[in-house]
């Protein structure tokens, strides 16, 4: 079980790490200058790398549920910035590519893992405390 685990961690930290390096990117090349959406890029990259690191490391579960809660939010703002635009600025399909693909591929992943890491333990706990009576 503490394979699964350590895999799991460590799919959540990689799925995370892409995504926060892909905003800080997009941050310095351009989107620092945009009102609002630059500074939520700059935001966005360093809390998912903090977190990617944190989760790496063995943090507390909670932190996972940070980053699904990120991810999730992550991937709502792209969906506005496409279409009824997002504190004014709106982007149209996939631009700017491929980053844009890459940072929805890795937030779809990040609530794909942490959902089933909790599912995971919560069917381990389960079996746990059948065991004891």
């Amino acid at each position: 079980m503490k394979i699964v685990n350590l895999t799991l961690r460590t799919a959540i930290s990689a799925s995370l790490a892409a995504s926060g390096v892909v905003h800080a990117y997009l941050y310095i090349h351009g989107y620092r200058d945009i009102p609002a959406v630059g500074s939520a890029f700059l935001l966005q990259g360093s809390v998912f790398c903090a977190l990617a690191v944190l989760i790496l490391a063995g943090g507390p579960a909670w932190m996972q549920h940070v980053a699904a809660i990120g991810a999730a939010g992550s991937l709502v703002a792209f969906a506005l910035s496409r279409t009824a635009g997002l504190f004014g600025f709106t982007e149209t399909g996939w631009q700017p590519s491929p980053y844009a693909a890459i940072t929805v591929v890795a937030e779809v992943l990040t609530l794909l893992l942490v959902g089933t890491t909790a599912r995971f333990s919560a069917s381990s706990r389960t079996a746990r405390s059948s065991r004891r009576w």
